[in-house]
């Protein structure tokens, strides 16, 4: 079978595995990845003490559009090609960065902050808007990914008016010069390894550069925060695996921004 004859699905993975990341191109539509846009805007209009790049899980979780968005099918495909048939999203991360003044994302491993045990995770970055250079797209290190994953004691505290994370692997310890940008257009998603070194840079750009990150784990993976609800996206919670999963919201006017289906969203899921 030749290249252009291997389905995505190995082609996908197979990526993942040699570079610790891999792209999805069109994974979602562009209609979609619009009201994402909107919905980061929905939410600063309601959190205008929250910085774009913070509207972080506990905003999310119990919104009816993000269970839209986190359980469409095309999304979750993606997740379980290295997951496995039993998909959960343990934490939802808006990072958006605002024209001329977003925040730069450090160098850093995710699986340095994640309370999972064991670390069987995959980062989904969708791209609501193009994510460019200049707007501050991921950057990551390839191969990163087999090397050891640092505890946040090892790490530094950096300026929060500058970067998004509290602390980050220290510039010293990073040479940049193998750095690779990953360009998206809307609707893109990016999927990469707990371990790989990444970040971003500040928004320099007249236009807004907004990104979804979604954690997706196996339900085999214990989400060890106590009261830390994950949403159940595919197949079945694991037997003896106390994760605590949210349930389905019903969409209410006034209360969840408006989106394609969503007067109906939660009426048909709580059948």
């Amino acid at each position: 079978m030749n290249e252009t004859e291997k389905p995505m699905t190995m082609s996908l993975r197979e990526e993942y595995d040699q570079q610790g990341y891999c792209i999805a191109r069109g994974a979602i539509d562009t209609g979609l990845a619009a009201q994402m846009v909107n919905h980061v805007h929905w939410l600063m209009e309601r959190h205008p003490d929250i910085r774009p790049e913070h509207l972080g899980h506990s905003l999310l979780v119990d919104d009816p559009f993000m269970h839209r968005l986190v359980c469409d099918e095309r999304l979750v495909d993606v997740a379980e090609q290295f997951l496995g048939p039993n998909v959960a999203m343990f934490a939802a991360h808006y990072i958006a960065k605002g024209p001329h003044k977003g925040q730069a994302v450090q160098w850093h491993q995710d699986g340095s902050y994640w309370p999972l045990e064991p670390m069987e995770v995959a980062t989904l970055w969708v791209a609501g808007t193009d994510s460019v250079v200049d707007n501050g797209c991921m950057r990551v290190l390839p191969g990163t990914q087999n090397v050891r994953l640092r505890r946040q004691s090892e790490m530094v505290e950096l300026d929060p008016e500058k970067f998004v994370l509290g602390v980050g692997i220290h510039p010293d310890e990073i040479d940049e010069v193998d750095a690779v940008d990953l360009q998206l257009q809307a609707g893109d998603v990016s999927i990469h390894n707990p371990t790989i070194i990444h970040g971003s840079n500040a928004n320099t750009s007249d236009r807004w550069r907004v990104g979804l990150t979604l954690r997706y784990i196996p339900t085999t993976t214990h989400v060890t925060n106590e009261n830390h609800a994950s949403i159940l996206c595919r197949g079945d919670a694991t037997p003896g695996v106390d994760n605590l999963y949210a349930s389905t919201p019903i969409w209410t006017q006034g209360e969840h921004m408006e989106f394609d289906g969503s007067q109906m969203w939660g009426h048909q899921q709580n059948v």
